[in-house]
């Protein structure tokens, strides 16, 4: 695994439980360090949300790094005032994810899939194969 596993890439996840079970993700990684997503309708379609770091409009850079073999760590601080740090095991597709503020901390479970041919604005990607419990 090289340490810009996510970078250029899009990874959709499905949360198996905790506060966002059954809910699907959209996460775009680009090649500049920023991030973009969307949560999902039963459709597939939903409204994409480019985070922002400050009031002065700056696009909200993820870290990511190799934990150990197969497994990678992202980490970004939300608009929302969350930051959600997901790690990815790429052998399994199975992930844990932690968004926490200054008053909370959820612990979520969940599978995800991965797109080495994310073009911003292209509707149709390929999809790694992955299981997904929707």
């Amino acid at each position: 695994m090289s340490e810009d596993a996510i970078r250029g890439k899009m990874i959709r996840w499905t949360f198996t439980d905790g506060p966002m079970a059954n809910k699907t993700f959209e996460h775009t990684f680009d090649k500049g360090g920023t991030v973009t997503w969307r949560m999902l309708d039963e459709k597939g379609q939903g409204k994409p949300s480019k985070e922002k770091e400050t009031e002065k409009d700056k696009e909200t850079k993820y870290e990511a790094v190799i934990v150990g073999q197969n497994v990678q760590a992202i980490s970004y601080l939300g608009s929302s005032g969350y930051t959600l740090t997901v790690i990815l095991d790429f052998q399994t597709n199975k992930l844990v994810a932690f968004a926490s503020n200054e008053k909370d901390l959820t612990v979520q479970r969940g599978t995800f899939e991965t797109s080495d041919n994310v073009h911003t604005g292209t509707r149709k990607r390929e999809l790694g194969k992955a299981s997904h419990p929707h």
